[in-house]
């Protein structure tokens, strides 16, 4: 399998954004009546013709701690919906009527998924097998035409004839996203989990990050589904990722692209990933020298492109996040709590990133696990990315928040109260409106932190060298060219001043390796070092 090389990270990411973005809009949400729409979230989507398409997913809140509890068959959403936004109408027919393999699978929670004219894609996801007799992350691919599907439910004839279903290894992920990118598919991060959850990590359950970007084409054109070309992109570093929101992107020259945001949990730690990571043709990209604090796990978001200014934004509501404001001050939660925070990261021409807290806040603390359903009459790119100065109108609809998880306190996992949440019924309207006045709260995503390394290139050993301002938990990784982990570095902790360690390796015709040493589990500074 083909594996491409760490890039290195632009040097424009070193510098970040000092002024306000021409992002002159405010934002308001308006809640829409769906009678009978049911709390739902981690579902799947699709559209055509006006109308929304739902499958899969789960009806209970947030999972909880006790293995005997935690993913209950009898909350999987085991109905596929239709909803015309307009009319405010729905249908359903229950999955229960497709063989075995199909209906297990679209019950499942976290597939991950991508829409591709009228044809949906759905790979892997979690939930409870019966044939297996446990709970599983699923190897399938399937394919849904996604017109016939929704005549068929609105009409209430069989839903059988609108799938197709293969099974293979490399689909048995779950957390992960799937999108295209030049015409492949790439399924990205994620992580396969087989067995009963609990959070003391005993052996009721094994889990794999896949640490991948895999990529692969899909034919779908006769009778029987199929892939090839498949090949991978390997970092257990940077793509140890899932649970996250990968944003489809368009870069300052022009490329379409994508962006994983933050993302659970680091190697080293038990807390979210801050930094995002770049992807386009030519590989992914660990942006470091950027942290983004206010949205950290799976949650609605949207992607507008302000081709004038050169500007590419990026919208996160609500969600779950280890930092969040009070009373107008950035408080840690390493407890990782729900939030209401309505957030905006911005590249500029420059490829330069900042993050910016919205004045607007999600009415309660939901939004995590929620489905952001684009408004596809507003201009957009083929990978969906609004065309936001083609969009004349002052006011405009831009999409839908639909479902998720709501909770009315900000930790219940970790005060075992996980029924304090539930399955979100809410559809919010997503609206901007345009205001020269409008102003949204920087947020210093900078990192502080710089190392140098020496001798570079070395033979067998090298010296990392870096300041502190302050006592500070040390961790460090090394990579190879196939990015495999060949060194993890003991945690330490190191006093304010002048520090450094050694690292010493047998000789090698590797050409390079690759160091990132992390600063109190939050800040990550990766080098490209190349052997003599």
């Amino acid at each position: 399998m083909r594996k491409i090389a760490f890039l290195v990270i632009a040097f424009a990411h070193a510098f970040l954004l000092k002024a306000q973005t021409s992002f002159d809009y405010t934002l308001s949400l308006v809640p829409v009546s769906v009678p009978e729409f049911p709390g739902l979230h981690s579902f799947v989507h699709a559209q055509h013709d006006g109308k929304w398409l739902l499958i899969g997913g789960r009806k209970d809140g947030m999972h909880a701690r006790q293995p005997f509890s935690s993913f209950p068959q009898a909350s999987n959403n085991t109905d596929i919906y239709v909803v015309d936004i307009n009319t405010q109408q729905l249908w359903s027919a229950s999955v229960n009527t497709l063989p075995a393999g199909l209906k297990e699978q679209l019950q499942s929670t976290n597939m991950n998924f991508d829409q591709n004219g009228t044809t949906l894609y759905i790979v892997g996801g979690y939930g409870f097998s019966v044939t297996a007799n446990d709970h599983i992350t699923y190897p399938n691919l399937t394919s849904v035409d996604i017109p016939g599907l929704m005549n068929a439910v609105i009409s209430g004839t069989s839903i059988t004839p609108f799938f197709k279903q293969i099974t293979h290894d490399n689909f048995a992920v779950t957390g992960g996203h799937l999108n295209q990118l030049n015409g492949k598919f790439y399924l990205v991060g994620g992580h396969r989990f087989d067995g009963r959850y609990n959070p003391m990590n005993n052996p009721t359950f094994i889990q794999t990050y896949t640490n991948e970007i895999r990529m692969f084409n899909i034919d779908n054109s006769g009778t029987q589904l199929s892939f090839s070309n498949y090949s991978v992109i390997n970092d257990p570093v940077h793509l140890r990722r899932r649970d996250y929101n990968l944003v489809p992107q368009i870069y300052p020259n022009g490329e379409p692209g994508l962006m994983i945001s933050s993302g659970v949990f680091q190697i080293n730690a038990d807390l979210p990933f801050l930094y995002p990571v770049e992807i386009t043709a030519a590989g992914h990209t660990p942006v470091t020298a950027f942290n983004q604090y206010l949205s950290n796990y799976h949650s609605a978001n949207a992607a507008l492109y302000d081709a004038s200014a050169n500007e590419m934004h990026s919208l996160f509501f609500g969600g779950i996040s280890q930092y969040y404001y009070q009373n107008g001050t950035l408080i840690q939660d390493n407890q990782v709590p729900f939030v209401k925070t309505i957030s905006r990261v911005t590249r500029n021409s420059l490829g330069q990133l900042q993050e910016f807290k919205l004045p607007q806040e999600m009415p309660n603390l939901k939004g995590a696990s929620a489905e952001f359903l684009y408004n596809w009459t507003n201009p957009h790119y083929p990978n969906g990315v609004l065309k936001l100065n083609d969009i004349t109108e002052n006011s405009f609809v831009i999409g839908h928040i639909v479902g998720g998880i709501q909770s009315s306190s900000l930790n219940p996992f970790s005060s075992n109260q996980t029924a304090l949440t539930s399955a979100d019924a809410s559809v919010y309207e997503v609206r901007l409106t345009k205001n020269p006045m409008a102003t949204d709260e920087v947020i210093d995503g900078r990192n502080p932190f710089q190392i140098s390394v020496s001798p570079n290139p070395f033979s067998t050993e090298f010296k990392v060298t870096f300041n502190l301002d302050k006592t500070t938990k040390i961790n460090w990784l090394l990579t190879d060219a196939s990015g495999k982990i060949i060194r993890n570095g003991l945690s330490s902790t190191k006093a304010a001043g002048k520090q450094s360690f050694d690292v010493q390796l047998e000789k090698s015709s590797e050409k390079f390796v690759v160091l990132t040493v992390i600063f109190d589990d939050k800040f990550y500074v990766t080098r490209k070092l190349l052997r003599k």
